[in-house]
């Protein structure tokens, strides 16, 4: 199979026809409605010259060509009785002429419409010498002749592709090895069972349809992800394929093959492999006049070498310019704008079709079309307020999510689960689905489900026990959630929680992603930093992402899930550059890498620790110290500009006798239900003495709470574990925890 690329001439004449010629062969013309159906006819002419007169096929064409405007000046002239009557003012041409190497490197230059070929050694000469070939050309001519020979005022310089393709042998079933091997056809497969009809696009598909079928043209894409881009792409590959097909026999070839550039360039491990292998795509996309179409634009720019210059979408480049292969790809706006920043050549080779986000009512209709069809074809009922109840979760909880994107995932699994269960889909199960993928509670999804701010804060101090007044800050956020007043273009909520170490801020942090986002399936809702690991000048690229292809540690665990809090541990160690990193995301809810990846942080709750001012702790007189200024301290550390993207500054204070004996309560608590005494079949008690010996070993005003663990598993679990070894059988049995004078610790088992 060999290929050829032609250079064609192309302009549209006063009645509005397009009319082209072969610039290696300008008797050689075509007439046509548009520059697709000229193409066609002379690539149909090259092909019968190939089958049957190669000898006179046009082998050696120009490399490279490339069309130049020349001004001529020609004087008409007429004539009578052997004499030459000149016309008084000169006739001015702009003659469309191109220029281009041969093989040996012979230049030559081509005027296809005066049917003009010359062959020059210096650009300097190219002027010159077309003024005196087209001069001589037209030397005597008339004004009439001259008319004829008139510049068109709009020519283009296309290259047309021609493949010789080897004689056909029988009826055998064709199959092109290297594209079936990195492509399937657009809706098989995997594809098929993903994709569905774009419903309400009906203005769009016609328009892709237009472009890919008639204009031959390569399209990108773009969109938000979720606006319907792939299904967009699959509704207009189904239409043009049905038509071909009802055209001719040949036209049930699968035209649209779909890929991706990791894909296209896999298992090949040596330098040349993978370009060698898109060169055999191309060449058999073009034996059938195949479309390739690639899921994300940016992954083109991104494999294939170690910059976008040798890319795989450099490599393509060249292709589409020649239209040697027809493209269609998916971007978003952002990742787009990265394209046109790393490898604006592959951008400008493709036509661009934006493609707009649902609104709400367009949304609601799509979603009912589609809950009708799937569930016709698996006998599932769907309740008439279904497709509402949908698009309004996704717009109050998940606003940075185009519709109908998972909205209609969402809706195909729930009548895909319905099909083997109940037959039906009601709202509820809509609220129990989107709880499961977000964890969000079933109060805040619902509006005739109250919130009990008070219970709800009761359930905080009860895990976080001593600090009332960070509790009632923490139910306040969940609230102001609940009520729809947060700023959806911002995360949820963005507090500092500062006070002295071991006071509850992580726990708490740990309660409230357990109240806004443990109600679902999914039980790691939060995502743990340390910051203190993060304190060079390097660190913001390890935390949102390499300069190569890897996401970073927080931008990964955010796109894994989304409804999630954030715990950023020690936020003041910090390096500056990861404050300038939070900066952004603190004002605008969202992380965009250089390759305009994005990861929003709308759906989550950024939570920061720090110890500033806990230290900083003034007597007044002989009284007991005053409680440190934590608002001030922070604003003394942290920029005005950080500082002031913060919600709110929630103060813990210090752990008093009281709090510390309610918090060995519960860790004595917490040790009645592990395993090994359950497995065992004992009961736990223990006296006052034993909570009064834990809290007394187990808190250091310097250190809070933290080392009443410790001293939990020294003085109470190790002697526990001592009597469970000796009686592994505990059953109906009570193991007592006192503690006598001398402040060690009793364990006994006794019956009853």
């Amino acid at each position: 199979m060999s290929t050829t690329r032609q250079a064609v001439l192309l302009w549209t004449d006063d009645d509005g026809h397009c009319n082209g010629v072969l610039c290696e062969r300008p008797e050689v013309a075509a007439v046509g409605a548009d520059a697709s159906e000229v193409m066609a006819q002379l690539k149909e002419y090259l092909l019968y010259l190939l089958r049957e007169e190669p000898w006179d096929y046009p082998d050696d064409p120009m490399r490279e060509p490339r069309l130049v405007k020349l001004a001529v000046e020609v004087r008409p002239e007429y004539q009578d009785k052997g004499r030459r009557h000149p016309v008084a003012n000169p006739a001015r041409f702009v003659v469309p002429c191109v220029v281009g190497e041969y093989t040996g490197g012979r230049r030559a230059c081509i005027a296809p419409t005066f049917g003009l070929w010359f062959s020059f050694d210096e650009e300097s000469q190219l002027p010159e010498l077309a003024r005196h070939y087209v001069a001589e050309f037209l030397r005597g001519s008339t004004p009439a002749r001259l008319a004829r020979f008139l510049p068109p005022a709009n020519c283009e310089l296309r290259t047309l592709v021609v493949t010789e393709r080897p004689p056909r042998e029988g009826k055998a079933k064709r199959v092109w090895p290297a594209l079936q091997a990195v492509a399937d056809p657009v809706g098989e497969g995997v594809a098929q069972r993903t994709n569905m009809r774009a419903f309400e696009r009906d203005a769009e598909i016609a328009e892709l349809t237009r472009r890919a079928a008639k204009e031959r043209a390569s399209v990108l894409l773009v969109g938000e992800p979720g606006c319907g881009k792939s299904t967009l792409l699959f509704s207009a590959a189904r239409e043009i394929e049905r038509t071909r097909a009802r055209e001719s026999e040949a036209g049930r070839t699968r035209l649209f093959w779909q890929t991706t550039a990791s894909r296209l360039i896999a298992g090949m491990q040596y330098l040349g492999q993978w370009e060698e292998r898109l060169e055999q795509v191309i060449a058999e996309l073009a034996d059938f006049d195949g479309v390739l179409c690639v899921e994300n634009l940016l992954e083109l720019v991104r494999v294939g070498g170690i910059g976008p210059g040798d890319s795989v979408g450099a490599f393509l480049v060249p292709y589409l310019q020649h239209r040697e292969l027809r493209l269609i790809a998916e971007a978003t706006p952002a990742e787009l704008d990265a394209c046109r920043r790393l490898l604006p050549a592959l951008v400008d080779s493709m036509q661009t079709l934006p493609l707009q986000t649902m609104d709400g009512p367009a949304a609601e209709r799509a979603l009912a079309r589609l809950a009708h069809n799937t569930g016709q074809n698996l006998q599932v009922t769907c309740a008439g307020d279904v497709p509402a109840r949908a698009v309004r979760l996704f717009r109050r909880f998940a606003p940075y999510e185009a519709l109908p994107g998972k909205a209609a995932v969402m809706l195909q699994r729930l009548i895909q689960d319905a099909a083997t269960r109940t037959k039906n889909v009601t709202p509820d199960d809509v609220v129990s689905e989107f709880t499961r993928r977000t964890g969000l509670p079933d109060f805040l999804l619902r509006d005739e489900v109250t919130l009990d701010r008070h219970n709800l804060q009761q359930r905080l101090e009860a895990r976080v026990i001593g600090q009332p007044r960070a509790c009632a800050a923490a139910a306040g956020l969940v609230t102001t959630f609940k009520a729809g007043l947060n700023d959806p273009e911002r995360p949820v909520g963005v507090l500092l929680f500062a006070g002295p170490t071991g006071v509850g801020k992580t726990e708490l942090a740990r309660a409230l992603a357990d109240e806004l986002f443990g109600h679902g399936t999914q039980t790691r809702r939060l995502i743990r930093l340390d910051m203190s690991e993060f304190a060079d000048v390097y660190s913001a690229h390890r935390l949102v992402g390499t300069g190569g292809d890897e996401p970073g540690e927080l931008v990964q665990s955010v796109r894994e899930q989304p409804f999630c809090l954030v715990l950023l541990d020690e936020i003041e160690k910090a390096s500056p550059a990861v404050l300038d990193v939070l900066l952004g995301m603190f004002d605008e809810g969202r992380l965009t890498d250089r390759f305009g990846r994005v990861t929003n942080f709308r759906s989550a709750v950024i939570v920061m620790t720090t110890n500033l001012g806990a230290t900083q702790e003034e007597l007044m007189g002989f009284g007991k110290p005053r409680e440190p200024d934590y608002v001030a301290a922070a604003q003394r550390h942290f920029r005005p500009e950080f500082f002031n993207r913060m919600d709110a500054v929630v103060t813990f204070a210090p752990l008093e006798h009281a709090t510390i004996l309610r918090i060995a309560e519960k860790e004595l608590t917490a040790l009645a239900g592990r395993e090994g005494l359950l497995r065992a079949g004992g009961r736990l008690q223990w006296t006052p003495a034993v909570v009064e010996l834990l809290a007394r070993a187990g808190f250091d005003r310097s250190l809070g709470a933290r080392p009443l663990q410790r001293a939990l598993e020294q003085l109470v679990v190790a002697p526990l574990a001592r009597l469970l070894a000796q009686e592994p059988a505990l059953a109906a049995r009570t193991i007592v925890l006192d503690a006598g004078p001398d402040s060690g610790l009793r364990v006994a088992a006794r019956d009853g």
